[in-house]
């Protein structure tokens, strides 16, 4: 009888044994997961910041462009910063 008891007792703890395992295992894997799906969601956040401030910096440029074109004899500093146009007494040639 003793001995079928140490045989139910031995077989009930390596089952228990068996479950720490796989809850470890599981936690081990589960926390992997989680570092790398954070590890992807902060680099995909420090893209959307730098796109963001370049972003920024280029609406700040425009809109102090625009601001200058609005203010006080801006068309003539606008027409003064454009180096495309041409004079209307010079001939355009156009090579193909």
């Amino acid at each position: 009888m003793k001995l079928n008891y140490k045989k139910q007792e031995h077989f009930v703890s390596s089952i228990f044994l068996g479950l720490k395992f796989c809850f470890f295992l599981l936690a081990v894997v589960s926390l992997t997961k989680i570092g790398y799906s954070s590890k992807v969601r902060l680099i995909r956040l420090r893209e959307i910041k730098s796109s963001y401030k370049f972003e920024k910096s280029r609406f700040e440029i425009l809109s102090g462009r625009f601001d200058d074109l609005i203010s006080f004899e801006g068309e003539q500093r606008f027409m003064k910063d454009q180096d495309q146009m041409i004079s209307r007494d010079i001939i355009r040639v156009i090579w193909r």
